[in-house]
């Protein structure tokens, strides 16, 4: 457990680092998606979904805090919604560390509540994004990108339907919105997986230098020939 507190404490500083580097903005709204977006839904692999998400949320918490009230009524929906950014990453962490048939509810809410809404159901098709979880799910033991995808698809769906509730998008910009979350969304499952594949051997290097001996369960499969 102490071995796991300092990766507690180095996911804690690491995240908060890579929350201030933006890689794009989230439409309507003053919140963007950083590097850690590619790093986070790991965490619960390694440390345990509970800790994972306590972490998450105080990292979300404290750099909302450093940026996110300035000169914004801390009660106006702009800010109720950038408050509540920690939840589809909370469901990425969650969702890339259990293999449990139940979390496909989430993405199929995500549907039901998105064409819930007057523009939703103009805009129907945006939602299909949200089957892909669905469809890798059978290939995520397999395939680490199809683990990363299912993962990354779980996060923008709960995103997703928050969204067009908090903000009335029109679906002109929904519509506009897929070739880039098209781009988006592989470029985080890419992210995702990389993470994944470099802390996996980061953790057998320090296992075999005897520094972090036992701390964590390795996946041998994605681990360069000479730590396996």
């Amino acid at each position: 457990m102490n071995k796991k507190l300092i990766f507690v404490a180095f996911f804690i500083i690491l995240g908060l680092i890579l929350l201030q580097i933006p890689i794009s903005a989230l439409e309507g709204a003053r919140v963007k998606f950083t590097v850690f977006d590619l790093f986070a839904p790991i965490a619960g692999v390694f440390l345990g979904v509970p800790i994972a998400i306590v972490s998450v949320i105080f990292m979300q918490a404290a750099n909302l805090g450093l940026h996110g009230f300035s000169g914004v009524n801390v009660v106006s929906p702009l800010t109720l919604v950038a408050t509540l950014r920690f939840l589809p990453m909370i469901v990425g962490v969650w969702f890339f560390a259990k293999k449990e048939g139940k979390l496909l509810v989430i993405p199929a809410l995500a549907i039901i509540v998105f064409n819930l809404h007057p523009i939703g159901r103009n805009v129907w098709f945006y939602s299909l994004f949200w089957t892909i979880p669905f469809i890798v799910w059978p290939f995520r033991d397999r395939f680490l990108i199809a683990r990363s995808l299912g993962a990354t698809f779980t996060a923008h769906s709960v995103g997703g339907a928050m969204w067009i509730w908090a903000f009335n998008l029109p679906a002109n910009i929904w519509i506009s919105l897929i070739p880039i979350v098209v781009m988006e969304r592989a470029i985080f499952a890419l992210g995702i997986s990389a993470s994944y594949v470099l802390f996996n051997n980061m953790f057998a290097l320090l296992n075999r230098w005897h520094i972090l001996t036992g701390a964590f369960s390795l996946d041998k499969k994605y681990l360069l020939k000479f730590l396996r």
